[in-house]
């Protein structure tokens, strides 16, 4: 039996709503969970992979699902209120992502270690970076005069899909940290392969919200 228009519109709406919730929880659960593991405090560097899930896996996704439709949190709020709120997690996100990146460097300093040499590192590294550049872009979309050949509807457009490059990143660290020394050694078994769905799984929530604003930017210009 086919579904109607109207049933497929429902089952889809609830599957987001779904999918945000589940998104919701990993957020927040993650660097909770990381928190339990590192014992903040316990050392100099139990501070670092605290730090970097909770910009990456809670503040950032949190920032970017404030958008969402089905599942924001201020979803009854104004647009305004939502692009402040939106821009306060980000900037908060970047200070514990360079808090992060200040303690290990630091950390590998005094313990007489290399400085980004593997593959967490050099992405983690870009993944801060990125994000500094990504919340000097956004400016522009506070002062779009700045781009004069550029419409308000395009700087979003393109803030959106570079903002979206820039948490594939973090969440791309995040999962190579995983499988650092430490956290190998910490997390084993089925709990190590529960740990690294949780990036997947915000990842794949905000693809999907990213590509459904923009196939409706797209409708709506035709």
């Amino acid at each position: 039996m086919a579904l109607t228009a109207e049933t497929e519109s429902r089952l889809y709406r609830s599957l987001r709503v779904a999918s945000g919730a589940a998104a919701h929880l990993v957020a927040l659960g993650f660097p909770a969970a990381v928190a339990v593991l590192a014992r903040p405090g316990s050392s100099l560097f139990s501070w670092h992979p605290l730090l970097m899930a909770l910009a990456f896996s809670f503040l950032m996704t949190e920032a970017l699902l404030i958008f969402s439709p089905e599942t924001s949190v201020l979803r009854s709020f104004s647009r305004k209120v939502r692009v402040r709120a939106h821009w306060a997690l980000q900037l908060l996100a970047l200070l514990c992502a360079l808090l992060g990146l200040g303690i290990i460097t630091y950390n590998k300093h005094l313990n007489g270690k290399g400085h980004f040499v593997t593959w967490h590192g050099l992405t983690g590294l870009l993944a801060v970076l990125y994000t500094g550049g990504q919340c000097a872009g956004g400016v522009l979309l506070l002062y779009p005069k700045l781009m004069k050949n550029w419409t308000l509807a395009k700087l979003k457009l393109y803030h959106a899909t570079s903002g979206l490059v820039g948490y594939l990143l973090g969440c791309a660290s995040l999962m190579l940290g995983m499988c650092s020394l430490w956290f190998t050694t910490t997390v084993t078994g089925a709990s190590w392969y529960l740990a690294m769905l949780c990036p997947l799984v915000t990842s794949l929530v905000i693809m999907n919200q990213v590509s459904n604003a923009y196939l409706y930017r797209k409708r709506s210009q035709h």
